[in-house]
């Protein structure tokens, strides 16, 4: 029975090594499958260089979001503690300052001007009107 179950077993293996998965004469199929395995080669290498350039990339720009989420949170913390050390922002606040000091003034001298056009106006002299006696 040993016998009977090896020769069955050798069979399938024997059958299958046989047959070729495309019909060609033998001097073809070897250059074909030549040019196939190193087309394959070829483009293996080339999308291992580009996996690896990716990976590169990935790498850079996670660096980046990292160190601008940093950025943000810092610059959230600041607004929070209220500290603007910005010497640009410094000049800014002088200069809204010194706006609303000179607005006041404008509206002191509006007012001013106002009224004296009011008290000119009462006192202005006027014309004389001729009385007949």
């Amino acid at each position: 029975m040993a016998k009977n179950s090896e020769t069955k077993e050798a069979k399938p293996n024997a059958e299958k090594a046989e047959k070729p998965a495309v019909k060609m004469e033998k001097g073809a199929t070897d250059m074909t499958m030549a040019k196939m395995v190193e087309a394959l080669v070829e483009n293996n290498i080339s999308l291992q260089h580009k996996v690896a350039d990716m990976i590169l990339n990935m790498k850079d720009l996670n660096k980046s979001v990292k160190e601008m989420v940093t950025l943000f949170t810092e610059a959230g913390e600041h607004i929070k503690k209220g500290k603007y050390e910005d010497p640009l922002l410094v000049k800014l606040d002088e200069l809204l300052e010194q706006n609303k000091n000179i607005a006041k003034g404008l509206l002191l001298l509006e007012k001013f001007v106002k009224e004296k056009q009011t008290q000119a106006a009462a006192f202005a002299p006027r014309a004389f009107q001729k009385t007949e006696l």
